[in-house]
């Protein structure tokens, strides 16, 4: 039992091993929370105990009592890995095995991860001569387990050891990975697959070849869908480690297989890789991925369909060059037509992300003749992540067609859902505006743009103005103060003079948003004036909208222009025979501190 002998916890003792001994019998109470706690704290208490009484003791202490709550174990099998030193070092790190190995028998998924993880990184610390006496023993204890939690634990142990021991052991190794790898538990062969191109990383070139190519084809052939998916990347790791003739010949096949496998998850996976191409080299991406590459675009799940739309942009750019533009042309662009118009609209949100990439590869001809045309339907799509994903890609394609081309192409569309009769998408075009803006620069925004924003101002749709206003507070913070005060601020207080009450309280809303990005001198010397000549309005909302106004603007302007302009139209305002009126202006005057 571990205890401290009276000496160390006694009040003759040591006062300040007192806490050690209080966490000590932490270890041992009922209540969880106290337990994790005493768990969390285990270095602190082997540092007290000190070398030999953590490896006589503690340690033993720890592997009796590794029945626990997930949560007190998932913590241990975390400490254990850096306690290294507190065993006294690599000499003895030996000693935190057969807690560990427990561990990683457990039945939680997360705490045998945790334990896995943390033999991983002892087994670094041992000395090649006691990795064989000690570490190996416990993977092969692992791998014959009767339970599969132990049989899957083991899998992620055998690359970390195999290459610092003899040959003969080495052998035993791998007849231990080909057993796990057919065995008859489908989690087990699921770890076997996930540690597959791991695996066959620390392996020697032939037996490479002659081990693990037969195991990955088994494993990419298994029932289990799983299991094949989890194949589909171990298969992308053996590439880069063949020579390309063995390549083609021995792992091309499975991988072909895999793309038109009967599951849709395991196709996933291959639209889904972003190594395999690399990996396979510039020839066999040419003859085999080219094909594969169109199915899956066309594939007759969305997931699918969606996975490889999204590496459109990456597939393309990693083609070999003296033939990209061909391959692009000829093979990848009829399918990309045929997304544009997905009834799926995830499908078309992936390939709106990614398709605007696809002008810098293919260059100006190609991008005006065959992906303009696209664009254009994409931005008129019903989903507004389609369109969004469009317009905020434009500078890709502004870049290589220029800003007169795109203007002439796109912007007329981008005009013309502006002003479509739905206000919905109204204002989706609205919440790109500043993004739009951000891409084009100031002086193309001010000839094409600027007017259809004022326009936004007098919309009939409330939700409308509202997110015009916005959008001029977020223009302002793009463009600056000057361009406002020359370009938006005399069209907005232009409209206080409108005969029609809405517009003239848009303008009042338009200052509250302006005031602060403009700052203190274009409020004062601009706004303000029209704000208090607004105050005398013949409607009582417009005049209840100068008190807020004011109050809002307020903090921006200075003490005396608060004192000698503002405080004389409140206290009017506040003696309004509408009772709105007289609210919102008594309010401004509590709030601003006028009274």
């Amino acid at each position: 039992m571990l205890r401290f002998p009276s000496k160390m916890a006694g009040a003759e003792g040591d006062d300040s091993l007192y806490p050690i001994a209080v966490l000590i019998d932490e270890l041992r109470n009922e209540d969880v929370q106290l337990r994790l706690n005493s768990i969390k704290k285990l270095s602190t208490i082997a540092l007290a105990l000190g070398v030999e009484r953590t490896q006589t003791e503690l340690l033993p202490f720890l592997t009796d009592t590794i029945y626990d709550e997930d949560e007190v174990l998932l913590a241990l099998a975390e400490q254990l890995g850096g306690f290294t030193v507190l065993v006294g070092g690599p000499e003895f790190v030996n000693c935190l095995l057969p807690p560990l190995e427990s561990l990683a028998t457990v039945e939680e998924t997360v705490v045998r991860d945790k334990a896995v993880e943390s033999l991983r990184k002892i087994s670094q610390e041992h000395s090649p001569v006691d990795l064989e006496v000690h570490f190996v023993p416990l993977v092969k204890r692992l791998a014959s387990g009767d339970w599969f939690t132990s049989r899957t634990s083991a899998c992620g142990l055998f690359s970390v050891c195999y290459p610092r021991v003899s040959s003969t052991v080495k052998a035993e190794i791998r007849q231990h990975f080909r057993t796990l790898c057919s065995d008859d538990t489908p989690m087990v062969r699921r770890a076997a697959a996930s540690k597959l191109g791991e695996f066959a990383k620390v392996l020697e070139l032939d037996y490479a070849k002659s081990d693990i190519i037969p195991l990955f084809t088994a494993l990419a052939s298994d029932e289990q869908d799983s299991v094949r998916l989890l194949a589909v990347e171990a298969g992308v790791s053996i590439a880069t480690l063949l020579p390309q003739e063995d390549l083609e010949a021995l792992v091309m096949p499975t991988l072909l297989q895999a793309a038109e496998d009967k599951s849709w998850r395991v196709r996933y996976m291959v639209a889904d890789s972003t190594e395999l191409q690399k990996a396979v080299g510039p020839e066999i991406t040419k003859t085999d991925l080219v094909p594969a590459f169109q199915n899956l675009l066309k594939d007759c799940e969305a997931e699918v369909r969606t996975a490889a739309a999204n590496k459109v942009k990456v597939f393309c750019e990693n083609l070999p060059e003296d033939s990209r533009e061909t391959i692009i042309m000829t093979h990848i662009l009829p399918c990309v037509k045929e997304l544009v118009s997905d009834t799926n609209q995830h499908v078309k949100s992936a390939l709106a992300s990614v398709i605007m990439g696809l002008s810098t590869i293919l260059g100006k001809d190609n991008t005006v003749e065959h992906l303009l045309p696209l664009f254009l339907v994409q931005l008129k799509d019903e989903c507004p992540e389609v369109r969004l994903n469009i317009i905020s890609n434009l500078d890709c394609v502004n870049e290589v067609i220029g800003i007169r081309q795109l203007s002439q192409s796109l912007l007329p569309a981008i005009v013309e859902l502006a002003e479509d009769a739905k206000w919905r998408v109204r204002l989706a075009i609205i919440e790109y505006m500043p993004l739009l803006a951000g891409q084009l620069g100031v002086e193309f925004f001010d000839e094409k743009l600027n007017s259809l924003c004022m326009a936004w101002l007098i919309d009939h749709v409330f939700a409308i103005r509202e997110a015009a206003t916005c959008n001029l507070m977020k223009l302002v913070e793009k463009f600056g103060a000057e361009w406002a005060q020359n370009t938006i601020v005399p069209k907005v207080l232009g409209m206080a003079n409108d005969s029609n009450y809405l517009h003239r309280m848009t303008t009042l809303f338009c200052i509250n948003a302006l005031s602060e990005v403009c700052g203190q001198e274009i409020t004062t010397k601009h706004m303000l004036p029209v704000v208090l000549k607004m105050s005398t309005d013949q409607v009582a909302n417009v005049r209840f909208n100068v008190a807020r106004c004011l109050q809002k603007i307020g903090p921006v302007l200075d003490s005396s222009a608060l004192q000698a302009e503002v405080k004389p139209v409140l206290e009017k305002l506040a003696t309004d025979q509408d009772m709105d009126v007289k609210y919102f202006a008594l309010e401004a005057i509590s709030v601003l501190a006028l009274a």
